[in-house]
């Protein structure tokens, strides 16, 4: 039996980058809305898994994310110890960076553990920062 081998899953998410491509319109003011209903990552404290969906809104410039290789990228932080603020943080700049898009927006909405939830919102526009979800 191979067991000692990585899976290939495991593989793609290792060798997987972030991929960025040139918006096929980029004239247009379009958003894209982006859900990932399945990310963990593990407290820093307890080690215990957090699970959360992730919820990245963007206006577009000149590029675009790549959704496989953002599936990909999404799924490295699943063995990381990272607490809530710091991953929504680390994707929102990582997402800044290569896209340079018109507005971004990303959420951490993560369930509830120990009888609290949280909500990370990282977003490019302060005046969207409200408490009306």
């Amino acid at each position: 039996m191979l067991d000692f081998l990585m899976k290939y899953g495991e593989e793609a998410i290792k060798e997987s980058t972030l991929e960025i491509w040139n918006n096929p319109h980029p004239g247009r003011e379009y958003e894209i809305n982006i859900s990932f209903p399945e990310f963990t990552c593990l407290c820093p404290r307890s080690g215990y898994p957090d699970f959360a969906t992730i919820k990245i809104n963007y206006m577009p410039d000149e590029k675009i994310v790549e959704l496989k290789s953002l599936k990909l990228y999404l799924n490295s932080f699943r063995n990381i110890y990272m607490s809530h603020e710091e991953v929504t943080n680390k994707i929102y700049s990582e997402l800044e960076k290569g896209l340079k898009p018109r507005f971004l927006e990303v959420i951490g909405d993560f369930n509830p553990r120990g009888n609290v939830k949280t909500i990370v919102r990282v977003c490019s526009d302060s005046k969207l920062m409200t408490n009306d979800e």
